[in-house]
């Protein structure tokens, strides 16, 4: 479960881009009742993109902001209480890290669905049921 984290440069202390990346995928896990689970922390993973001063925007202007974005199966974030409490912890995540200087308005956030049977793990192409029965052993 991929994340993308995209960060304008200077939004985060220099260091805190590992913390605010694990901190994300901590709480996708938490919200959706993973934390711990064997299978699937090792499958949450991602990476971060730090841009250069002047080249992200917001409303065709130049503006420093930070976009979150999660690879899941149909099942993840299907749940209004998981969407709303992750976008707000995560936005949260960001703000505290950034030392309250990005603004919330500057934080975007979205979830795309992979196409059910489209998630390779191991080298297998694995449907939700498949993933699911995997989540459950672990």
């Amino acid at each position: 479960m991929p994340l993308t984290l995209t960060l304008s440069e200077g939004v985060l202390p220099i260091g805190t881009e590992k913390q605010a990346f694990a901190r994300l995928c901590d709480a996708m896990l938490k919200w959706h009742g993973l934390a711990g689970n064997t299978v699937m922390t090792p499958n949450v993973t991602g990476s971060i993109h730090i841009v250069p001063k002047g080249l992200t925007f917001s409303g065709s202007q130049e503006a420093s902001a930070a976009w979150i974005e999660w690879k899941v199966p149909s099942f993840a974030f299907h749940a209004r209480d998981i969407q709303q409490g992750y976008f707000a912890e995560a936005t949260d995540i960001l703000h505290e890290l950034s030392g309250k200087k990005l603004p919330k308005e500057r934080i975007w956030i979205n979830v795309v669905h992979v196409v059910d049977g489209a998630w390779g793990i191991n080298g297998h192409a694995m449907t939700n049921a498949q993933l699911v029965e995997a989540i459950s052993q672990g």
